[in-house]
């Protein structure tokens, strides 16, 4: 894998991961009872956006070094039994 093409599929593992990180202990101002006028009780008391970014970054370093020991395994979907093999028969 290049270097811009791991950078770019990086990023891609990392954005996702975000989203997935995100809700994770969160806790409203509607839990907390004190809602601030001008905004909706499901807006977070302390997002932890710092906290989050760290946790986001960690798991995607090891979701993205699964995916390279995988690409460099030599494993390929033609190793899966199950599924049907294309091409010219062999």
């Amino acid at each position: 894998m290049r270097i811009g093409t791991a950078i770019a599929v990086y990023f891609v593992i990392w954005w996702t991961v975000l989203f997935l990180v995100l809700p994770f202990r969160v806790r409203t101002q509607g839990d907390a009872g004190a809602v601030v006028p001008g905004t909706p009780s499901s807006a977070p008391v302390r997002p932890a956006l710092l906290a989050k970014a760290l946790w986001t970054t960690v798991l995607s370093a090891i979701v993205f070094a699964g995916l390279w020991a995988l690409l460099h395994s030599g494993f390929s979907l033609d190793d899966v039994p199950f599924l049907p093999r294309y091409g010219n028969g062999s």
